[in-house]
C-alpha cells in the first residue's frame, strides 16, 4: 500500500518536528537512566559495573514486547494515547529510577530491587510510546518526505541527550542523592508535559485508518501474519544483525583507543564524539539525497542500506588496521568514516522501515514496526555485552589486547557485510513483490 487513504492527512513539516519534540523528550529521560545512573551507581556508590550492566540489558530485553505493543495501537483508531501513556510510564520509571539509585547508598537489597522495577518501567514506556510513535510517523508521512522526516526525528532525540547531560549535569553540582532526586523528577515532569503537547491534535486532522471491526484479531494470529510475510522477516533479520554489529562496537572503541593508541580519557572520548559527528552526517547525506530523489526514494533507500553496511565492515576493517600498524595509523579519520557510514546505512533502515510499515496484511502498521523495533533492541541488548565479552576472551586466548581488539573488529566487519547480503534480499523480495503487483494489483481503500 504506498498511497494514503483519503480520510487521512499528510504530516506537515511542523507536524514532523513536534513528533521529533517527543523523541527529544524520550531521549531526555533515557540518557539520565542510562548515563547519569549508570555512573552515580558505580563512581558514587562503588557497585560493580555489573549491576548498571544488567539494569540497562533489561530495559531492553522488556522492548522484545513492542509488537504486542504495536498490535494494541493497531487495534484501535489512534495512537497517540500509546503515545502519551509510554511517555507517563517512561517519566515515572526515570523519576523511581533516580530514587532507587540514591536508596542503594543506605538500603541496597530495596534500591535493587525499586531500580529494577524503574528499569523494566523505561523500557515499557520507550516501547510503547516509541512504537506507535514511529508507526504515525511511517503511515502519515509523505513518501518523498521519509528519509527526511527520520532524519529530523533521530537528530531531535540526539538533541535531547545533549541538551539534558548538559544541562543537568550542571544541576547535579554539588551533588547529593536528593538532588539527583530533584534534578531527575524535573526532567522527566518536562518530558512528559512537552510530548503531551506536541503530539496532541495531530490525528485529529485525519484518522489514521477506518475502525473495522473485521480486522480486529488476537495478537498471536496478526503477529503470524506479519512473520509470514518474506520481505518483513528478512527485513528483520537485517535490522537485527547491522545493528548488532552498530553496538558491538559502542563499548570497546574507547577502551581499544587508551589501550593500543595510547589516548587519554579526555582524547577518547573525543574520539567518540568524532564518531558521533560523523553518523549525523550521514544521516544529513541520505535526508538530503532521499528528498531529491521524490519517487526513487525508496531504491535509493534500499541502496544505502546496502551500500552503508558495506563501507561500514571496510572503516571497522580500517579501524582495526590500527592496532596492527601502530600509532601512526589515522585512527581518527577511520572512525569518521565509519560514522558517516553507520549513519548512512541507519537512516536508510529507518526510512526503509516506515516505507515498508504499510505493506502486507492491512491495518499491521504497528505490529511491523514493533518487530523492527523489538530486533533492534534486542540488538543492541545483545550486542554491547558481546562486544565486551569477545574481547575479555580473545585476550585471555592471545594475552594481548593489540590482536584481541583487531580480532573482535574484523568479526565486526563482517556481521555488517553479512547485513549488508541480508538488505540485499530485501530489495530482490521487494522488486518481486512489486513484479507480482503489476499482474496483481492490490485494491486500495478508499
Amino acid at each position: 500500500m504506498s498511497t494514503l487513504s483519503q480520510n487521512q492527512s499528510e504530516l506537515s513539516w511542523i507536524d514532523i518536528i513536534r513528533i521529533g519534540l517527543v523523541q527529544t523528550s524520550i531521549g531526555s529521560v533515557v540518557v539520565i537512566a542510562t548515563s547519569t545512573l549508570n555512573r552515580v551507581m558505580v563512581v558514587e556508590i562503588g557497585l560493580p559495573a555489573l549491576v548498571p550492566g544488567i539494569l540497562m540489558t533489561l530495559h531492553y530485553a522488556v522492548q522484545i514486547m513492542r509488537p504486542r505493543w504495536g498490535h494494541g495501537s493497531d487495534g484501535g483508531q489512534k495512537r497517540t494515547p500509546w503515545i502519551i501513556g509510554g511517555m507517563m510510564i517512561l517519566s515515572m520509571g526515570g523519576a523511581l529510577a533516580a530514587y532507587g539509585t540514591a536508596l542503594m547508598q543506605n538500603d541496597l537489597p530495596i534500591g535493587l530491587f525499586i531500580s529494577l522495577i524503574a528499569f523494566l518501567m523505561i523500557g515499557v514506556g520507550v516501547g510503547a510510546a516509541g512504537t506507535s510513535l514511529l508507526t504515525l510517523l511511517a503511515v502519515r508521512s509523505h513518501p518523498a518526505r521519509r528519509a527526511p522526516a527520520a532524519t529530523i526525528v533521530w537528530t531531535m532525540m540526539i538533541a535531547g541527550f545533549a541538551i539534558t547531560a548538559i544541562s543537568a549535569g550542571k544541576a547535579l553540582d554539588p551533588f547529593s542523592g536528593e538532588r539527583m532526586i530533584l534534578v531527575s523528577c524535573i526532567v522527566s515532569l518536562i518530558a512528559v508535559s512537552v510530548s503531551t503537547l506536541a503530539i496532541w491534535g495531530i490525528e485529529r486532522k485525519g484518522t489514521d485508518r477506518p475502525q473495522d471491526e473485521s480486522k480486529k484479531v488476537p495478537f498471536r494470529e496478526a503477529f503470524k501474519q506479519v512473520w509470514s510475510e518474506p520481505r518483513t522477516r528478512r527485513f528483520t533479520f537485517f535490522v537485527f544483525t547491522s545493528m548488532f554489529a552498530y553496538n558491538a562496537q559502542d563499548l570497546i572503541l574507547e577502551p581499544f583507543a587508551g589501550l593500543v593508541f595510547g589516548m587519554t580519557p579526555g582524547q577518547s572520548t573525543q574520539l567518540g564524539g568524532m564518531q558521533h559527528a560523523g553518523v549525523l552526517v550521514g544521516m544529513i547525506l541520505v535526508a538530503i539525497a532521499g528528498y531529491l530523489a521524490g519517487k526513487g526514494e525508496a531504491l535509493l533507500l534500499h541502496r544505502c542500506m546496502i551500500g552503508g553496511c558495506i563501507a561500514s565492515g571496510i572503516a571497522m576493517a580500517a579501524v582495526a588496521a590500527g592496532g596492527i600498524i601502530g600509532p601512526q595509523w589515522p585512527i581518527r579519520e577511520a572512525v569518521f568514516v565509519l560514522g558517516i557510514a553507520n549513519g548512512i546505512f541507519s537512516i536508510a533502515a529507518i526510512g526503509s522501515m516506515m516505507a515498508m510499515a504499510r505493506s502486507g496484511h492491512e491495518s499491521r502498521e504497528g505490529v511491523r514496526m514493533g518487530l523492527w523495533g523489538a530486533a533492534q533492541a534486542l540488538a543492541f541488548a545483545l550486542g554491547g555485552l558481546t562486544g565486551t565479552l569477545a574481547v575479555d576472551l580473545a585476550r585471555w586466548a592471545f594475552g594481548s589486547p593489540t590482536p584481541a581488539y583487531t580480532s573482535v573488529f574484523l568479526g565486526e566487519a563482517a556481521l555488517f557485510i553479512l547485513a549488508a547480503l541480508l538488505a540485499s534480499f530485501v530489495a530482490r523480495t521487494d522488486v518481486q513483490e512489486k513484479s507480482d503487483e503489476t499482474f496483481e494489483p492490490r485494491m486500495e481503500h478508499a
